[in-house]
């Protein structure tokens, strides 16, 4: 059944009806006229197999709705809401990101900017009233897309950075089912660096970004040795999440991007959730740094209510939002507080080439901290919630599931239960918000440590589930 997560609504994409689509979309739109500078509204899709046919669903329920629908094609998530925030416009993204292909979701964006937590309940009520009344929109065919949505995205990323930022850089670019594998391309070229696109697929492929797949960094690292790269780049499928994989063959995680970012556009303020690393603080490169739950809707409100500005955030997965106008080397980046891909991937780059850093060397600047999650599929919600409260309260059972857990320094429940452990070290169990996972976050003070940690902490978690 499709239901509101951290990134919106999901489920599996049979889930997808059309009833649905025009109840939510419909719902959706009466929440946002008040603050919309017209009756525009616009959508973008990832490249599943299931994303044209909810496209075509949600542009006819915004027809249906007395709105303009228009089609921005197969853009990034983050493409899709600069522009639609830029004009004050709703937007309606179909992408389902990580999740398995069989699943899909709707991302939705207010004129103001990300759909927030406090929207879902009364979007929802109204969605069901809808639905009972049988409103059903039917479809549409998405046509032609505006390009001008792409193009402004690319745009975006070159006239802030210039035309030689990345100059005498190679970088390979994972192209796989991304969305935005074009676009980047497009960016980092536009940007001066050589670019070398590799494993270009016509069928979708779910990249999780905090739980890499160990085959899509051989495939990097042997890419790397071959056209000799600076850096294998890559994003989620709907080019919200970063990857980065730096000139030995490891992934730069994602938390450790989204502070080097926040280095370069010079942040006085980051929030970040509860996953990302405590490297974070012990830089001292921030004169905040506020803590969330986990999901960009948190973090969003955080950067709300910071007192000091510039003001930005990131999540785990290395989505960076920006949350004030910042000048760059070439000119003005405006805000956008949501997700995105591209400005980790490239600030970590500009930030390499302005210390005369490897990328490797360049991660190694920061304390030696490293958080690294996985996730155990299929994880029921009951199920869940039963361990996550057994994990919390009973000691016994944290010894029983593994003796390094049976009595930690401190317990928060903010979000799932993370423990700190009496060497510094820190398990955190998470049911996920979206897909029907128990995720599992480690943080130690040696890349070899997380490995070993979280390895031990998923076997015991494939075997209780």
């Amino acid at each position: 059944m499709a239901a509101f997560g951290t990134s919106g609504l999901r489920g599996p994409a049979t889930d997808f009806t059309t009833g649905l689509c025009t109840a939510y979309v419909t719902a959706f739109l009466e929440r946002c006229a008040a603050n919309s500078s017209g009756r525009t509204a616009y959508v973008g899709a990832d490249l599943r197999q299931s994303s044209p046919r909810i496209a075509g669903q949600c542009l006819a329920a915004i027809k249906a709705a007395g709105w303009t629908p228009v089609w921005a094609g197969n853009v990034p998530t983050p493409a899709l809401a600069a522009y639609a925030m830029a004009r004050s416009a709703p937007a309606v993204m179909i992408t389902g990101s990580h999740i398995p292909e069989s699943y899909n979701g709707i991302k939705f964006y207010r004129p103001d900017g990300e759909f927030l937590k406090e929207d879902e309940a009364p979007v929802r009520a109204r969605a069901v009233e809808i639905e009972a009344e049988g409103r059903d929109a039917g479809i549409i065919a998405p046509g032609e897309p505006l390009a001008e949505v792409a193009e402004s995205y690319v745009q975006r990323y070159v006239a802030a950075f210039g035309p030689d930022a990345l100059a005498g850089f190679r970088i390979g670019v994972d192209l796989h089912s991304a969305v935005g594998r074009d676009l980047t391309m497009q960016i980092l070229s536009g940007l001066g660096a050589e670019c070398h696109g590799f494993r270009r697929v016509e069928t979708f492929i779910a990249v999780d970004t905090e739980a890499l797949d160990p085959a899509d960094i051989a495939r990097a690292r042997l890419v790397i040795g071959e056209q000799k790269l600076d850096a294998v780049v890559s994003t989620d499928g709907d080019g919200d999440r970063p990857l980065v994989i730096d000139e030995t063959g490891r992934q730069v995680n994602g938390d450790v991007l989204g502070v080097l970012t926040a280095k370069l556009i010079g942040a006085r303020t980051v929030v970040t959730p509860l996953s990302s690393t405590s490297a974070v603080e012990q830089s001292g490169w921030f004169e905040t740094v506020e803590r969330t739950r986990i999901g960009s809707p948190f973090v969003v409100a955080g950067m709300a209510a910071a007192a000091t500005h510039p003001v930005a955030g990131f999540e785990a997965n290395g989505g960076f939002l920006l949350g004030d106008d910042v000048a760059l080397m070439r000119g003005m980046l405006g805000r956008l507080p949501t997700r995105d891909a591209i400005l980790p991937i490239v600030a970590c780059l500009v930030l390499a080439k302005r210390e005369g850093l490897t990328l490797s060397a360049l991660a190694a600047t920061l304390p030696p901290r490293f958080m690294k999650a996985d996730r155990v599929k299929d994880v029921a919600a009951d199920k869940a919630r039963i361990f996550l409260g057994e994990m919390e309260m009973s000691e016994s059972f944290r010894t029983a599931f593994d003796a390094r857990l049976a009595r930690p320094v401190e317990i928060s429940v903010l979000d799932g239960v993370r423990m700190a452990l009496a060497g510094g070290d820190t398990v955190h169990f998470r049911q996920s918000g979206n897909a029907p996972e128990m995720r599992v976050y480690v943080e130690t003070g040696s890349a070899e440590g997380t490995e070993a940690l979280l390895g031990a902490m998923m076997d015991k978690l494939a075997a209780a589930f």
